[in-house]
């Protein structure tokens, strides 16, 4: 599939908002929405489009601690590493990466206590470091 300008305008007004209508989105990108509808199907049957996202503001939860955590697999236990985190509920992304770490997770918990619980739970899989995030910058999508 060939990408033009107009769809990369699509996308990121979608990234900005996944909820805006495809009247709006047509608006802001000066098409006519059953144009715009077309397009954004063809970059969803493509794969393009994977899925659409909600932002969750954890502190307002209850949950106003976020770390990232290094995992580094321990005497090749990656399938035990896996089926541990899918278990757990407040995992927002688990990555498999490359460098010292053989994954990156984000997690949020209620206390630095479950933090560090999470921390002693983990340890028969991986060596770990944490980093907790004291706040988030604001970026914008351009595609």
């Amino acid at each position: 599939m060939k990408i033009d300008m107009i769809d990369r305008q699509i996308l990121n007004e979608l990234a900005l908002d996944s909820r805006l209508s495809m009247r709006s989105v047509a608006k802001r990108v000066n098409l006519s929405a059953p144009s715009v509808t077309e397009r954004v199907r063809q970059m969803e049957s493509y794969g393009l489009i994977k899925r659409y996202g909600l932002k969750i503001n954890y502190e307002k939860l209850g949950s106003p601690i976020e770390c990232l955590v290094e995992a580094t697999i321990k005497e090749g236990r990656y399938d035990r590493f896996k089926k541990y985190i899918q278990q757990l509920s407040n995992v927002d992304f688990c990555y498999r990466i490359s460098g010292d770490s053989c994954f990156m997770l984000k997690l949020h918990f209620q206390t630095f206590q479950e933090a560090e619980f999470f921390i002693e739970q983990i340890h028969p899989y991986a060596h770990t470091v944490t980093r907790f995030i004291f706040s988030e910058v604001d970026t914008q999508v351009t595609l």
